[in-house]
């Protein structure tokens, strides 16, 4: 396999646009005009800006800032501009600039390092390189014009140190700012009397008032200092890194000092002054509005940027302690406990101190320095796909990451990237297990909280950790959280738990200031760090509790070790308001009352976390170990001749390329060949060299349980393909239309225990086209008298080896089907309840698996007949009679007809004989 860079963390090449304003700027000025007053008046007071003097530099520098004309009321503005507009043509400024700012530039230069967002400006931004441009910083200051013209000259735009033609901004520069930044031990600080806004911008709105040519577009630009503190010097940097106070001359001069080397600029989509006027408001209303909404701008990238305004932990609990639902739970605690309110009241503290994050950026920041060189040391590469969309969205909304969940590093990993990307890492919902001394407190320093496995039969627990979610909902904080429940051991996405879903979607209902979106993610590795203990627990071991001496004894083995290459792929982003207007139309978009349960919310967060799973799947990343599992796990052995597996890595590409399940998938870039060297370096294949052609194999069996896990990842993107090379593992010939008709009658299944996005009649589609490629692989074909019979190879050729490989991933699943179905018939309507019949489920595909034939682990997992059952009671196979039991009729018997079609005779006799035929014999096995 190639040698590859270590972390390639950057995005994909088709980055999207950065984050657009606030629904953009142009769609937040389009409230009807008879609700303007109402949103002038609601609007929270904004300390107006002073006028627009660079601040001097510090005395250590010999450089003196020229001063910036003053602002003045807009009605004052406007007669300037007015009297003006008719001095003569219009020109480009070529006053010099002062030599003080020229010197102060070419003292910043060698201290500062650019990173522009986003990477693809020039052509993601067309409408910035031509025509009029005025750039909007956030705050003014000196240094904040130097790096945004050193930022315009590196990515060829518009220069803002020269003015506009005809000077519309009454003055010698290209940019204005919304405000000053007021630290400054002797700035003069509060507005100037009679003023309510920026001078520049009531001039340049009067000036196209005045003349209908003039047409200039605002582009605003976000700088941030110090996001990368791995490439500073020293950690006396961290107390001079980007946040949300407001600094003075000495502090930003130490910032640029030490952290102006990580210096982002991020540019806005363009917005045209002309279409503002199209208000038709009156001077006035229309600058306020405008600067509002920048300003409402501004804070929203920050935040996103840099996370937003933290509290205190302290402060954070007793916000929660002091939530009515919360005092409520508090008395009751005391009344049931028959002790004191103080009693009540400590313990409640303590709950609150249990679960509490918190986070320090100077750890974050910290941590991030360290945890580079331990990826490149344990791993080949950590490559990131489809981040740009989350820096789109995330702007402006609450976000809650929802990852798989695979192993402990992806706590570390996701937080990492995010940070590294420039997003604002999320507070993480965490087990109370990983609650161990010292690293317990370093996690939650890294914005972990807390949580019980069960918080059933603690109300006061339950209140308080639902108001913690809520604060952290209502304050903007973002959330990442995993709807398993748990690490997923058998390498499949596991069904969704909604306790912690609901918790975030009540947070909002309660109050919904910002739109929340939730994005999950898929975390693929090529070698689990806990593959061992995973293999532990999958042989009927039980789970060993997290420990410190477990932890430190665990380290050297993984520096140690090579865990090839993790991927992470973010999926498609689900909105929640949309889900909302589907499921409670009546819902008027007010706040609900902490105590009101709407009927529609538990469909909602159903819906809500399906949803999350199937998006999951859809951002699958298909690696080497993937492809090799798939191959080698469809044979008896565990080993194939190496040109036979060649052929069936070519023919999973094939299969991916030409019928792809999304556009968010990605596939490993390497050849079947550079995969087998591959799957060797890591010690995942034993070769035999052998004089007729050297076979690879698994090296053992306990890694071939551990390589399930890895074909587990991706069957599901294999699920058409499997479907159709099962209809001939027994069978020659199959018509077209039957092949069809039967795979919709066993999708619904599929799709519930696979998280497939299709409807049956799209994954009639897919069945389709896939047979079409088959087809053309030589696979399949079909009958000479074109009939509509498709037909396969006879005898054992190397096509038909090849699709019963690819059937391989999906037979245990209907063997699963069919043992439920047998005991079903054996015992007859009315006989068993679901959880009897679960139960006698578990016992005869464990039976099966010790007296016939090796399994994968899942094959006798209780939740994948659970959800077996679940679904024919959701479809109406069976039904619940008065007295529990389950009751079917012939419908269940066609079904399970076209079960018995797919698997051979002597499985089926198998699998009829050790079915138990009474209760008393599952409870005696």
């Amino acid at each position: 396999m190639p040698t590859q860079t270590h972390l390639p963390f950057g995005d994909d090449a088709d980055a999207p646009l950065p984050p657009k304003l606030p629904e953009t700027l142009g769609d937040a000025m389009q409230p009807p005009a008879e609700e303007l007053d109402v949103l002038d008046a609601a609007a929270t007071p904004v300390v107006e800006p002073e006028p627009e003097v660079p601040a001097e530099p510090v005395a250590t520098a010999p450089v003196e800032p020229e001063p910036e004309p003053s602002e003045v009321p807009v009605e004052a503005a406007a007669a300037v501009v007015a009297a003006g507009a008719t001095a003569g043509p219009p020109r480009i400024s070529t006053r010099p600039r002062s030599w003080s700012s020229r010197l102060l530039g070419v003292l910043m230069r060698p201290f500062i390092s650019i990173q522009v967002e986003p990477a693809e400006l020039q052509t993601q931004l067309p409408d910035v390189r031509d025509g009029a441009v005025c750039y909007v910083l956030e705050d003014y200051g000196l240094t904040n014009a130097l790096i945004l013209e050193q930022a315009c000259e590196s990515v060829g735009l518009p220069d803002p140190m020269r003015s506009l033609a005809g000077n519309p901004l009454g003055r010698k520069r290209a940019y204005v700012a919304l405000s000053r930044r007021h630290a400054g031990k002797f700035q003069p600080r509060g507005p100037a009397a009679g003023k309510t806004h920026s001078g520049s911008l009531a001039r340049l709105i009067e000036a196209h008032r005045n003349d209908p040519t003039l047409d200039v577009k605002l582009v605003p630009v976000s700088i941030f200092v110090g996001r990368a503190p791995d490439r500073n010097a020293g950690w006396f940097s961290l107390l001079f890194s980007e946040n949300w106070a407001l600094v003075g001359r000495f502090r930003r001069i130490m910032a640029l000092a030490l952290n102006g080397r990580d210096t982002l600029v991020r540019f806005s989509p363009p917005v045209r002054v002309r279409d503002l006027l199209d208000e038709n408001l009156s001077q006035e209303r229309t600058v306020r509005k405008l600067s509002r909404v920048l300003r409402t701008h501004f804070r929203r990238i920050r935040e996103a940027v840099i996370g937003p305004d933290l509290s205190t932990r302290r402060m954070l609990i007793d916000q929660v302690l002091a939530a009515p639902t919360v005092r409520d739970a508090i008395e009751d605690h005391a009344r049931r406990e028959k002790s004191s309110l103080e009693d009540a009241w400590k313990a409640a503290n303590s709950m609150a101190y249990e679960i509490a994050a918190d986070y320090s950026h100077s750890l974050v920041r910290s941590a991030r320095v360290m945890l580079r060189p331990l990826w490149n040391r344990i791993y080949r590469g950590v490559l990131v796909h489809h981040l740009d969309t989350v820096k789109q969205i995330s702007p402006g909304k609450e976000v809650v990451y929802v990852p798989s969940h695979r192993s402990h590093m992806d706590y570390l990993l996701l937080s990492y990237l995010l940070y590294d990307n420039g997003i604002y890492p999320p507070h993480i919902v965490a087990g109370v297990n990983l609650n161990l001394p010292v690293v317990g407190t370093i996690l939650r320093k890294g914005g972990a909280f807390f949580i019980r496995r069960s918080i059933r039969g603690s109300a006061l627990y339950s209140a308080i950790l639902s108001e913690y979610v809520a604060q952290l909902v209502s304050g903007g904080y973002s959330i990442e959280c995993f709807i398993e429940g748990g690490r997923s051991r058998t390498g499949r996405l596991l069904q969704p738990k909604g306790g912690m879903i609901s918790m975030v979607v009540r947070g909002f209902l309660r109050r919904p200031t910002r739109p929340m979106v939730f994005v999950p993610i898929y975390i693929g590795y090529e070698k689990l760090m806990e593959g061992n203990s995973y293999l532990d627990e999958l042989s009927g071991k039980p789970k060993e509790k997290e420990s410190i001496p477990q932890l430190l004894s665990g380290i050297p083995k993984v520096l140690r070790s090579n865990y090839g290459q993790v991927v992470v792929n973010f999926g498609e982003a689900i909105e929640l308001d949309p889900i909302l207007a589907q499921q409670a139309p009546d819902w008027d978009g007010k706040a609900l009352d902490d105590e009101e349960k709407p009927e529609w919310l538990s469909r909602t967060v159903s819906l809500l976390a399906q949803r999350i799973q199937e998006n999951v799947n859809r951002a699958a990343d298909v690696n080497p170990i993937n492809l090799l599992a798939l191959a080698l796990l469809s044979t008896p052995k565990h080993a194939m001749a190496e040109s036979d597996l060649l052929n069936q890595i070519d023919l999973y590409k094939t299969l991916l390329s030409r019928s792809p399940y999304s556009a968010r998938v990605t596939v490993t870039p390497h050849s079947a060949a550079q995969i087998i060297e591959h799957g060797e370096e890591i010690n995942v294949l034993r070769r035999q060299v052998h004089p007729m052609g050297d076979v690879l194999a698994v090296e053992d069996d306990s890694k071939a349980v551990l390589l399930s896990y890895f074909r587990n990842n991706t069957a599901h993107l294999f699920t058409a393909a499997s479907w159709i090379a099962c209809c001939f593992l027994h069978n020659r010939r199959m018509p077209l239309e039957s092949i069809v008709r039967r795979g919709r009658s066993v999708y619904p299944f599929l799709q519930a225990e696979l998280f497939l996005p299709w409807t049956e009649d799209e994954f009639e589609q897919q069945l389709r086209h896939t047979i079409d490629i088959m087809t053309q692989e030589g696979l399949l074909m079909p009958d000479s008298d074109g009939d509509g019979i498709i037909e396969r190879n006879t005898g054992v050729t190397d096509e038909v080896f090849r699709l019963r490989a690819v059937g391989h991933s999906l037979q245990q699943a209907f063997e699963r089907y069919y043992i439920a179905l047998s005991i079903l018939a054996k015992n007859g309507p009315g006989t068993l309840s679901a959880a009897q019949l679960e139960a006698m489920c578990h016992l005869a595909a464990q039976r099966l698996s010790l007296l016939y034939a090796d399994t994968a682990p899942e094959f006798f997992d209780k939740s994948l007949f659970r959800t077996f059952i679940s679904k024919m009671r959701e479809i109406g196979l069976v039904s619940n009679d008065s007295n529990g039991k389950l009751v079917y009729d012939s419908d269940l018997e066609a079904w399970a007809t076209d079960a018995r079609f797919i698997l051979g005779r002597d499985l089926r006799h198998t699998i009829e004989k050790i079915s138990p035929g009474v209760i008393e014999e599952a409870t005696a096995g």
